[in-house]
């Protein structure tokens, strides 16, 4: 119980974008999932996250390529 209570925090964590939010899981409906299926939450919000990131990342530059070539 207690693994299955970490993972909800961890998830709970990948799901706030911004630090101020506060994220409120029913915990009623956490009991439906093993964790083995929290586990999978998991991974699947981190691999999101990192390619958000990367994204956004390459997004930014191609958009500074573009502005710097403007300028010329």
């Amino acid at each position: 119980m207690e693994e299955k209570k970490q993972l909800i925090e961890e998830i709970k964590k990948l799901i706030v974008v911004n630090e101020e939010d506060s994220i409120d899981i029913n915990p009623n409906f956490l009991q439906y999932f093993e964790v083995d299926e929290l586990n999978s939450i998991k991974s699947d919000l981190e691999v999101k996250k990192r390619n958000i990131s990367k994204t956004s990342l390459d997004f930014l530059d191609k958009l500074y390529e573009k502005t710097k070539k403007d300028k010329i």
